[in-house]
């Protein structure tokens, strides 16, 4: 390891535990998944049963911890930005290694995938006869080879950082830039961006209004690309108040009042009970109506919040950036 950073290992250390946990937990779900029979009186599915519970709990737990663990992880990226040549923020350590970004974006994914499992989870404990039973477990068999890859790209990358190399700053990586990365959307005009962005909002609202939760879940869905993007391509460069000023991780530093950690928990929250939403009703749980009302009131939010800066911005000055 070219980085020993107590922070990197004490990250590297837990994830390293949950996986162990997980494989664990992995292994029992196929037995679970090929025996389990909810009428049987036979000594397996006792045992089952008790494993049964003992696994939720595991992969519970693996949750819950690995949830503030990521906004750690997000923290110790920007700290390793203080100590890396060329790096601003968290987007130069991100990308110091060819693994970061994939790892990035397969966290975030898999926060979701084990969000929805404990939706699953907690609806199949409060029917007396546990009938998803093999369904959250064979879910959990298909998200634990993601698990596998995340665990395995934040090793290749953590441990591939090398604090002797230069690497881009944020400028470079969002940046109109042909080697940027949002350089395509970048190009695009500012009206396309927002009329996409807000008429997505809207579908989620009429979704919402007239109680769709499949429309109201794939609205949701596809609102977290357009939100990132928009965010990306526009509303950032009036939270820095700069025009060419793109970068989405610069949002979490105390320079801007960490308002990026706002932003991303209204949005990630709102599109994962607006999606959760969906789960509930098909699988015949009432709290269907409580998710999609939290996801509207999550989603609004956020639109607030990032429409807030350019028209403070325009009142203040009479322009636009």
């Amino acid at each position: 390891m070219n980085l020993l950073s107590p922070d990197v290992i004490a990250i590297l250390i837990l994830d390293t535990i949950f996986f162990i946990f997980a494989s664990l937990a992995f292994i029992i779900s196929i037995q679970i998944v090929r025996k389990w029979e909810i009428e049987a009186t036979t000594p397996l599915q006792y045992i089952l049963e008790k494993r049964a519970y003992l696994v939720a709990t595991i992969i519970k737990y693996i949750f819950y911890f690995k949830l503030p663990l990521f906004l750690y992880f997000i923290y110790t990226l920007d700290m390793l930005s203080n100590i890396l040549p060329g790096a601003m923020c968290a987007a130069g350590v991100t990308n110091a290694t060819i693994y970061g970004m994939p790892l990035f974006m397969v966290k975030i994914f898999d926060l979701y995938l084990f969000g929805f499992w404990l939706v699953v989870n907690y609806i199949d404990m409060k029917k007396p006869d546990y009938p998803f039973t093999k369904l959250k477990f064979l879910f959990f068999i298909l998200i634990f080879p993601i698990l596998a890859i995340e665990t395995v790209l934040e090793i290749l990358h953590l441990g591939g950082i090398n604090p002797q190399v230069i690497v881009s700053c944020c400028g470079t990586l969002f940046s109109a830039a042909k080697s940027s990365s949002v350089s395509i959307f970048i190009d695009l005009p500012n009206y396309l961006i927002l009329s996409i962005f807000y008429a997505n909002f809207l579908l989620i609202f009429l979704s919402y209004l007239y109680k769709k939760a499949f429309l109201t879940a794939l609205f949701n869905a596809m609102f977290i690309p357009v939100a990132i993007v928009s965010l990306i391509v526009f509303f950032s460069t009036y939270i820095y108040e700069m025009p060419h000023h793109h970068c989405p991780f610069c949002l979490l530093q105390s320079d801007y009042n960490y308002i990026g950690y706002l932003l991303y928990i209204t949005l990630f929250g709102g599109t994962f009970f607006g999606i959760s939403a969906y789960i509930s009703e098909k699988l015949s749980y009432k709290t269907s109506k409580k998710w999609l009302k939290i996801s509207m009131i999550l989603d609004t939010l956020y639109v607030i919040l990032v429409s807030y800066f350019p028209v403070s911005f325009y009142f203040k000055n009479g322009v636009w950036l």
